[in-house]
């Protein structure tokens, strides 16, 4: 696998293993079952001409560092499956529009989006900086592993709703998603195996240790600001 300076953790599935490699932001390379999932790819953070090509590309939403054409095109082969929200499919012609509670598959793949938006943080009043609707979370089945990718979002009610959530990448960029504390509010909600925070920025993801209840919820911390 090219660039061996990413770290990676690999996970044992009921069909066989999952590996995630951590690229940067909130950029995620998932391998498994034989297909390399590309989540948010982004060339702030990696030279796609030298990582492995996409079978599958998710796009949370529709902002530049999330969706970078420039970094698609050096990953995208033709037999790659986009999946992406609405107001992303304007610029990835062919791609599979999902909205909140719709469910695809994709090979050995399920792929459900959920939901992902502010409340709270806005650029001016009643403008948040993602609003409802727009963009989504995805929960990704891999054989028994449930992989919850929040995207841009703040601890929202419909977290709740999430069931069996194995692993989770919160977003804890100020002052777009949450703060320390607000990801904790949101673990509480769903109580993840395994917490990875992600997509942090300047905020020091070690603030969330104390926040969260160890014996519910492993927190791991791994190069992704």
């Amino acid at each position: 696998m090219a660039q061996k300076s990413f770290e990676k953790d690999t996970f044992k599935t009921s069909q066989g293993p999952a590996e995630i490699w951590f690229l940067g932001h909130g950029t995620l390379m998932i391998s498994f079952g034989g297909e390399v999932i590309h989540i948010d790819p982004y060339t702030a953070v990696a030279d796609y001409s030298l990582l492995p090509s996409a079978d599958v590309v998710l796009v949370t939403h529709q902002h530049g560092d999330h969706l970078d054409l420039k970094a698609i095109d050096k990953i995208k082969k033709k037999e790659t499956r986009f999946f992406c929200n609405a107001m992303s499919a304007k610029d990835l012609p062919g791609a599979t529009v999902m909205k909140s509670g719709d469910v695809q598959l994709s090979g050995k793949i399920r792929i459900e989006a959920v939901p992902a938006y502010n409340i709270r943080h806005e650029r001016s009043p009643g403008n948040p900086f993602h609003p409802r609707g727009e963009g989504n979370g995805y929960i990704l089945t891999l054989g028994d592993k449930r992989i919850y990718i929040a995207g841009d979002t703040e601890d929202i009610p419909e977290m709740a709703e999430l069931k069996d959530i194995d692993i989770a990448f919160l977003p804890m960029n100020l002052p777009y998603t949450m703060t320390p504390e607000m990801v904790a509010e949101a673990v509480k909600m769903f109580n993840p195996a395994i917490l990875y925070p992600y997509h942090y920025g300047q905020t020091d993801p070690e603030k969330l240790i104390p926040l969260i209840d160890s014996s519910k919820t492993e927190v791991r911390i791994r190069k992704l600001q």
